[in-house]
């Protein structure tokens, strides 16, 4: 649906500069998302770290010509209309309420069912299992991946269009108050409440509190649907006073709406047996786990609800597919990066497929193609739907299209760059085309049916079955979660020095860039100078300068620590012999860590020497906290922070410009507020560790691999080198393929700690061999080809490291290169 100019105005409200026509189908929040830039509406949203603002310009040049703005940018005159003569400003008091409103204004415009999803895990699944279950029958508009929060759920209920006879939006919550907003906006008649859990539990009071903010989506819900066993959410739903129908599913109170009878897991699927207004029915689901078993309860409740017959929904449950919400990226062959994201395929997530492809690809020497099937179950004409792939396609920089599909084949003419088109997937596998990819960024993006799983196995380079996940979206949780301790003037600098802790410094350096971190920091000046020919444009400091990178530095505009005369003094020199001017460095000073730093009674000296050149300028003065994740050493850390006021503020009066001060590390910005200066470094907390009490945060990194073989050894038998494996009875052993040269620390064998497999433990047997180990499987239902976790979601990098007793940073940094790393994000 498109909408006016003058109408979009008159929806939120607007005071309106310019007068020009326009026609509004797209809203933009994030200017690197740009598409289409002659229908798109801009919101300038503000933060207490960024002001949209800032992007119009950008924007306009690009071909934005309609904006909305809040009155305090038109006052602290951030932007000057008059320098936009065919653009239309919006003015409002507030530019989310604005979004917002407008999403509440078309919402209005639908009298559809609504399905609303709400709960702490589970809810992506259900929304995309509730896809697959009803799209069949029904024209549906979903929210896109984890569209749902305060921004994301007025981008998704803005999708909705006359053809639709569904809706299916997700809503997600961290603090107070928030739901209420949502609710307005989505206004679901059915609401689905997946789990409780302790996500964002540091806003909330308690479980309860949170438990009944989430319930606040369905206060005018026709009906409910939620585990009537969790006995949390039952008695909240008691006392919200909903007054909506229940769908109240239980195992074991008969009484309940939906009752289940029976829950028969097999080797490779569940059968679900349950009774619904006094008729038995039964279905199976293609998995085992208990996470899946309840997300596909959540679905029965809805789906009953809709009159689905029961006969349907045995035959579609008994087919859902896995989903993986998540955007790939591997190491191709032939010098190739592939973008994986063959689940599923309609217009909102190819725009974010793309989107994420062109992000990935600048900078970088690479083609960008695009593999594409045709897009199926839309509602929309085939001259409409491609017409808008076209767009969204050439918009994006793609320079070649690969069609796999008669549809795509039979508007081939819509692309003007280079293009193929393939009949089905096997065809292209077996083409030319396919051998000859090289040098190219490729995005796989397909329907399921198109099996493009055979693509990206085939293009993928083969890797050691070993392989570390990172999730990319957890470590922006992690920075965001410590920006929220910060004042909305305290920048952040993100340690991104050994290989970033052990998760790739490149992808990970990339994401924090594309969400705006200050300063990145490495330890020596050849990671600085990789991270610059990947494309990070960055600030970067060099924690640990050598004096023959100098002329590295200079060449890549790598910032030094400078931490003594002697550094300084070979600094200067180098500069001066190159003709260099005005070279930002950081200070460092010894307040008590004694490991580098000046001595405070040497800056005198310093500021006097650093007075007397114009080579390098101070950009920063900092110090390092020995003790700050420690209550022991609270009294130390005060007479450090002590030490660096005097000093950085007799620093500070030295010099006419502004010199950063920054002290605090990610324990000392939990613990020490008062400390933040004008920065603060962000290490191990960013990869999900909180270090004051050893607690996980939100997982980024997952270390697994999978079963080579599984043998059966009598009790009198042994394992491994050295027959160091005794067994004491009839055991199932595995091998898997990861050693110590993988990272896998030898001391962990010979029973001293295990794995899982299945969610279950699975203790090491004998020594850990280079590339190798074995592992106890007797008590666990698994099989050849299974997945095996070693750290990370399910089982914590701490308790490695407290077994060990080390430091998470070191099992971090010790998966050995060889380990590919994959990224992924919602």
């Amino acid at each position: 649906m498109s909408y006016t100019i003058e109408e979009i105005a008159d929806s939120i409200n607007a005071g309106r500069i310019g007068s020009n026509d326009a026609t509004i189908d797209w809203l933009l929040t994030d200017s690197r998302s740009l598409a289409f830039p002659e229908e798109t509406l801009f919101f300038a949203l503000s933060s207490k770290r960024n002001n949209g603002a800032k992007y119009i310009a950008d924007l306009y040049t690009r071909g934005v010509r309609n904006f909305v703005v809040d009155k305090p940018t038109l006052k602290n005159k951030d932007i000057d209309t008059a320098d936009y003569p065919l653009g239309n400003f919006l003015v409002v008091p507030d530019v989310l309420k604005a979004l917002q409103k407008l999403a509440d204004c078309h919402r209005s415009q639908f009298d559809i069912p609504v399905i609303g999803i709400t709960g702490s895990n589970g809810k992506t699944v259900v929304k995309e299992w509730l896809h697959q279950l009803l799209s069949p029958d029904k024209n549906i508009v979903r929210s896109p991946r984890s569209y749902n929060s305060q921004i994301g759920v007025p981008l998704s209920v803005w999708q909705m269009n006359k053809d639709n006879e569904l809706a299916i939006f997700e809503a997600g919550i961290s603090e107070v108050g928030e739901m209420r907003l949502l609710q307005k906006i989505i206004r679901p008649t059915i609401g689905i409440f997946t789990s409780l859990g302790g996500a964002h539990q540091e806003n909330f009071f308690s479980m309860q509190e949170k438990c009944m903010e989430k319930l606040t989506l369905f206060k005018d819900c026709e009906v409910i649907i939620y585990n009537a066993d969790d006995e949390l959410i039952s008695n909240c739903v008691s006392k919200s006073l909903i007054s909506a129908r229940e769908i109240a599913w239980s195992k074991v109170d008969k009484e309940r709406p939906l009752f289940i009878n029976s829950i028969t897991k097999e080797k490779d699927y569940t059968q679900i047996t349950y009774t619904y207004l006094g008729m038995l029915n039964s279905f199976r689901i293609p998995f085992v786990d208990d996470a899946s078993i309840e997300n596909s309860l959540n679905c029965l409740g809805a789906c009953l609800y809709l009159m689905m017959p029961s006969e349907k929904i045995s035959a579609r449950m008994a087919h859902l597919d896995p989903i993986a919400m998540r955007l790939e990226v591997k190491e191709g062959k032939n010098n190739c990066v592939i973008i994986n994201d063959s689940y599923n395929s309609d217009l909102v997530s190819l725009d974010i497929a793309l989107d994420f492809l062109y992000r990935r690809s600048q900078d970088k020497m690479l083609k960008r193609t695009l593999i594409l099937s045709d897009i199926l179950e839309t509602g929309q004409s085939t001259t409409n739907l491609y017409r808008r792939v076209s767009q969204m396609v050439h918009s994006r920089g793609i320079e070649k299209i690969i069609g796999i599909g008669n549809d795509l084949a039979s508007v081939a003419s819509r692309f003007h760059i280079e293009k193929y088109f393939f009949a089905d997937t096997t065809s292209f596998l077996k083409s030319d085309v396919c051998r000859d990819l090289k040098n190219e960024i490729i995005l796989i993006k397909g329907a399921r049916s198109f099996e493009f799983e055979r693509i990206s196995e085939e293009l993928v380079a083969k890797v050691h079955e070993t392989i570390l996940d990172i999730n990319l979206n957890a470590l922006v949780d992690n920075l965001n979660f410590f920006r929220s301790k910060l004042n909305s003037k305290t920048k952040t600098i993100c340690m991104v020095k050994a290989s970033a802790y052990g998760a790739g410094s490149e992808q990970i350096a990339k994401t924090l860039q594309e969400h705006r971190a200050d300063y990145l920091a490495v330890a020596v000046a050849d990671e600085g100078s990789e991270l610059r020919k990947a494309g990070i444009t960055s600030s970067i400091i060099i924690m640990n300068p050598e004096l023959t990178a100098f002329k590295t530095m200079f060449a890549y505009k790598l910032e030094p620590e400078i931490y003594n005369f002697h550094i300084l003094e070979s600094l200067i020199r180098e500069a001066e012999r190159e003709g260099v001017t005005n070279f930002p460095i950081h200070i460092k000073i010894d307040t008590g860590m004694h490991r580098l730093g000046f001595n405070p009674d040497e800056l005198p000296l310093l500021i006097k020497r650093l007075k007397e050149q114009t080579a390098v300028i101070p950009r920063s003065i900092f110090s390092h906290l020995a003790g700050s994740d420690s209550a022991e050493f609270d009294d130390y850390t005060r007479s450090q922070i002590a030490v660096f006021e005097k000093a950085s503020t007799e620093f500070q009066e030295a010099f006419s410009h502004r010199v950063l001060r920054h002290i605090s590390n990610s324990a000392g910005i939990l613990r020490f507020p008062e400390a933040q200066f004008d920065m603060v470094r962000l290490g191990i907390g960013l990869y999900g560790v909180n270090p004051v009490d050893n607690s996980i945060l939100q997982n980024v990194s997952t270390l697994k691999t999978t079963i080579l073989q599984i043998r059966n050894l009598a009790a009198s038998e042994t394992v491994g080198y050295s027959r160091n494996g005794k067994l004491t009875r009839d055991s199932r052993i595995a091998a898997l393929p990861i050693g110590y040269a993988d990272g896998l620390n030898r001391k962990l064998g010979n029973g001293n700690f295990y794995c899982l497999i299945n969610g279950q433990k699975a203790p090491y047997v004998g020594n850990i061999c280079m590339d190798v180990c074995m592992v106890d499987v007797t008590d666990i239902d698994c099989r050849e080809g299974d997945q095996v976790i070693i750290f990370g979601d399910g089982l914590p990098i701490t308790t490695i490291a407290n077994k060990l007793e080390t430091i998470s940073y070191e099992v971090l940094t010790a998966v050995s290169s060889r380990v590919k790393r994959i990224y992924f994000q919602d």
